[in-house]
């Protein structure tokens, strides 16, 4: 049975900084260098991310040359889908990746793992929930598909922006009893971690041997989760250095 290496990236937002692409090809080739057989990014990998090149940018293409290699190497490269990405099932972003999806589940060691970026646990964020449908819709689609790139990036670009003033203030404000109540009901389908990205800032929720935690984001701390085979779980720095526990975050 192959055991499989994770490196979880939350909320990188690449092109948000100068040099942030650089930055995160670089923690990739690392990850790759200490046995990762995996990236997950657990939504909001870039600034957006959308499924057909014509919108794709520098950075994004910067980055997505390295999956290249590293796919070529045996690494998988997987995207739950966060409020920046769209069409993320489009041939052309399909091609680039090997899986991506609203969540993901693994096993490793005796424990469970579920990903789910977490932009939707808030049910009181009506107004999000609303412009999130209208921007990932079959129609927005199409227009994605049929604009000229420069209109199309426009259309994009605001749409993302209004989803971002809409959701702001429920983002750094953490929704604890959704949160708990999101974490009893997976712990109850036979999960024991329960991971989100979205709010930025660390948070976690333990009940005995089970777990529900808010990653911090890549853009604000150069920090990933790498999870090993067997089911141990660590903070990382961009270089791949352990700097803390998963398990004890608060």
């Amino acid at each position: 049975m192959t055991v499989v290496k994770r490196l979880i990236i939350a909320d990188a937002h690449v092109g948000q900084r100068t040099d942030d692409a650089a930055d995160m090809v670089s923690m990739l080739l690392n990850a790759h260098e200490s046995g990762v057989t995996e990236i997950i990014y657990l939504g909001d990998g870039f600034q957006y991310l959308i499924g057909m090149s014509k919108f794709w940018t520098a950075g994004v293409v910067e980055v997505m040359e390295s999956w290249r290699l590293l796919r070529k190497a045996g690494v998988a490269i997987g995207v739950v889908e966060g409020n920046r990405d769209f069409f993320l099932d489009a041939p052309e972003l399909a091609g680039e990746i090997d899986w991506s999806g609203l969540a993901y589940e693994f096993g490793a060691g005796p424990r469970r793992f579920r990903l789910i970026h977490g932009d939707k646990v808030n049910s009181r964020d009506l107004q999000y929930r609303f412009w999130s449908r209208v921007s990932k819709s079959g129609l927005a689609r199409l227009w994605a598909y049929l604009l000229p790139r420069p209109v199309a990036v426009g259309i994009v670009r605001s749409m993302e922006a209004r989803l971002a003033v809409t959701n702001r203030r429920f983002r750094y404000y953490k929704p604890l009893q959704s949160l708990c109540r999101a974490a009893e009901e997976a712990w109850s389908e036979g999960v024991d971690v329960l991971l989100w990205g979205h709010f930025h800032s660390n948070w976690g929720f333990t009940r005995d041997d089970r777990s529900a935690i808010i990653l911090p984001a890549w853009l604000d701390t150069g920090r990933a989760v790498l999870v090993d085979g067997d089911g141990s779980a660590v903070l990382v720095e961009k270089n791949l250095t352990p700097c803390g526990p998963l398990f004890t975050m608060s």
